[in-house]
């Protein structure tokens, strides 16, 4: 179908601006039109909000906590940001996770994972698993029940997700509820059908893929290959926690989002893929202007309340 006229008038408002594509941009540049992009009200009320540094492989790893409630240990969801694994934080964020807190009724603590270049793969994966892991074993810190214990991301943030459970399953632990993941990267791949036909013109360009890709590898493309880095490349995903996965039918990354939910069922894991046709990457985080974004966070939401309604028993055993 065509671009839904919502998304054609937010996509005009950024070629009006003069927004450039990633790779034409330094890394500084990139990061401040990442900031800039920012659209939106006034910040959701949350019951709670806090800022805290958790332990990490490399020095403490900043997060932010969401409560949409004061009392009592709320189901948990593990939050990792989207930017290509370059640019965005944990303010660019923001509005997606209080909607989530609130919608989900979770705690939801937002990870802000070092950045490449300056930290290359695997740093981003290695702080995802350990700011888990910590949330695991102290989740009644953060008011939060250990036992009900989720991931989510959007694009690279949708990676790490992937790649979160494949760590956690891989090293016997934490188990998992669910994984969502929003038109997650999940191959080292730019000749896919949706990078061809989507990957001009619709904000993520197939070039800006190359970029980021280029910066959280480095010189060692042979890193492509871990199943970390690509989850689509694993041998096995058997034993991974059900998920639900958002795709966009005007987006580079479409393709590998639908392949990896493909993948994901015949292993036998509980799978559903939802394709929201007339939208462009990065409609998620804009439900002031786009309607589909509403739903699909509602949809998430939903999802998230019924994986998390009871204690898990399948990822991390």
């Amino acid at each position: 179908m065509a671009l839904d006229p919502q998304a054609a008038v937010l996509l005009e408002l950024m070629q009006a601006a003069g927004m450039k594509g990633f790779d034409e941009l330094s890394v500084e540049e990139a990061r401040a039109a990442g900031m800039a992009g920012i659209v939106g009200g006034d910040p959701e009320p949350v019951a709670r909000v806090e800022d805290r540094l958790l332990p990490g492989p490399a020095g403490d790893i900043p997060v932010r906590v969401y409560a949409p409630s004061t009392g009592g240990e709320l189901p948990v969801v593990v939050y990792y940001h989207g930017g290509g694994w370059v640019i965005c934080n944990l303010d660019t964020h923001d509005g997606v996770c209080r909607r989530l807190a609130n919608l989900a009724g979770c705690v939801v603590v937002s990870v802000d994972y070092r950045l490449a270049p300056e930290h290359r793969f695997p740093a981003a994966i290695d702080d995802a698993y350990a700011a888990l892991a910590w949330v695991a074993g102290h989740a009644s810190e953060i008011g939060g029940d250990a036992s009900r214990l989720a991931v989510a991301g959007d694009s690279a943030g949708g990676n790490l997700a992937a790649a979160a459970c494949l760590v956690a399953r891989d090293r016997g632990g934490p188990p998992l509820a669910m994984q969502l993941l929003v038109y997650p990267v999940t191959d080292h791949d730019f000749e896919t059908p949706s990078m061809v036909d989507a990957g001009e013109g619709y904000l993520l360009t197939t070039g800006a893929m190359r970029w980021f890709w280029a910066h959280y590898l480095g010189d060692d493309e042979s890193a492509a290959d871990d199943p970390y880095a690509a989850p689509m490349r694993a041998t096995d995903l058997s034993g991974l926690p059900p998920a639900l996965v958002i795709t966009a039918e005007y987006d580079p990354l479409r393709h590998e989002g639908e392949a990896y939910a493909a993948r994901l069922a015949d292993s036998g894991v509980p799978v559903t893929c939802t394709r929201y046709d007339g939208m462009m990457h990065g409609f998620f985080q804009q439900p002031e202007m786009l309607d589909k974004a509403a739903e699909a966070q509602e949809q998430a939401a939903a999802a998230l309340r019924e994986a998390l309604a009871s204690t898990p028993t399948t990822a991390g055993h």
